[in-house]
């Protein structure tokens, strides 16, 4: 069987400044790829999410997003990576848009070289509703106890389009010592359908931030990344819900904590009726880093076998 080399763009998602940030794959064209391919493409290119872009047959793009060892729904970080990208090439121009996932159609809106995402209304479930898990398998999950959270950030699970975990620990010293058990996570995450661990902290080292995290979804082959659009939005609507943070807009960190440091900035800009969430966009700034081919079998009808 013959080999295809396709085209991969890596885009730097949420940077900061200009640096720092998540690394997504991104490749475009990828009508004729199977789920198969996808998921091969993925796990070469070695990234937390790579997402493919096609044509879709009503407006804007297909996107379909592949972490190593699966598909997932959304990802934040390569949907910016990918419209900030197209947006550079051409593809797509300023104002709005529209991504199709295997979720259904999302809005994006695009300003210069910063796209934004739209997100459901938040969801929470509180334990006992986790299928006999508590409070306290999670924290044990991190190697944390209720002495380390903050007023207010008892795990809970929140779903603006993907599912998370967030907790709530009292400061930047708690979140940089975390050493999640994986296995725990992976279990704890198998049972509830979550994507990963949202942990953050609002007591942040720089002003102007609404609250530093990290994120840990070692299901998906993600030990931790440095940018998780999917989970910002739904901290935001956890800090205005649960902690009377009654802002439109907030940025949200990710990124410093980790082994090698990326920090990585994400605004979230939340939409409110009487008080009550009904909706938020999730975005930032992308930037080029690098391109690669990956090389993958051709099905025999394109090999011409």
């Amino acid at each position: 069987m013959k080999r295809r080399a396709i085209d991969l763009s890596i885009i730097d998602a949420f940077v900061k400044n200009g640096d720092g940030g998540n690394p997504a794959g991104v490749v475009l064209d990828a009508g004729n790829l199977s789920e198969a391919d996808m998921q091969a493409i993925a796990l070469k290119a070695g990234l937390s999410e790579t997402a493919f872009v096609s044509p879709h047959a009503e407006s804007g793009f297909r996107l379909d997003f592949f972490t190593p060892n699966r598909r997932i729904a959304h990802c934040g970080h390569a949907t910016i990576a990918v419209f900030s990208h197209m947006a550079r090439l051409g593809i797509v121009g300023q104002g709005e848009t529209v991504k199709h996932t295997v979720d259904g159609p999302r809005k994006i809106i695009i300003q210069g070289h910063r796209a934004y995402m739209e997100q459901i209304a938040p969801r929470y479930e509180k334990s006992p509703l986790w299928q006999g898990i508590s409070e306290e398998d999670v924290l044990a999950s991190l190697g944390i106890t209720r002495n380390d959270l903050i007023a207010g950030g008892e795990p809970i699970l929140v779903n603006t389009g993907n599912s998370f975990m967030l907790i709530g620990v009292r400061d930047a010293a708690v979140l940089s010592k975390l050493r999640p058990n994986r296995g725990a996570v992976v279990a704890i995450s198998e049972t509830l359908n979550l994507v990963g661990y949202y942990v953050f902290t609002p007591n942040t080292p720089e002003k102007g931030v609404a609250a530093t995290a990290r994120m840990f979804g070692p299901r998906y082959s993600i030990e931790e990344e440095a940018a998780t659009g999917m989970a910002a939005g739904p901290l935001a609507c956890l800090l205005y819900d649960r902690f009377g943070l009654k802002e439109d807009r907030m940025v949200i960190e990710q990124g410093r904590f980790m082994a090698t440091p990326s920090i990585s900035e994400i605004e979230v800009q939340l939409k409110t009726t009487g008080g009550q969430i009904t909706g938020l966009m999730a975005g930032g700034e992308a930037r080029p880093q690098s391109k690669q081919q990956i090389v993958v079998q051709a099905p025999i009808e394109q090999a011409g076998l």
